[in-house]
């Protein structure tokens, strides 16, 4: 190894942008074992289908169908 490097010519990384962000998000118990079902059938971690799943809404703009009923 050298002592120093010289950085002066080095780039940004391109792959910051793709960098994943943890965050804290309260899912219904029956969502969690929705994905975990899917996880074991497709051998992928529910985690990734989740986030594959969210991925899938940002690209086609999609929408969730909001209709408040009201209960009597």
């Amino acid at each position: 190894m050298k002592d120093e490097y010289d950085f002066s010519q080095s780039g940004k990384n391109p792959y910051v942008k793709k960098l994943k962000q943890q965050v804290t998000i309260r899912l219904e118990a029956e969502v969690i074992e929705y994905f975990k079902d899917l996880a074991a059938e497709t051998g992928i971690s529910y985690q990734s289908l989740i986030n594959l799943y969210l991925q899938d809404c940002v690209k086609s703009q999609r929408k969730p169908s909001l209709e408040w009923v009201r209960e009597t």
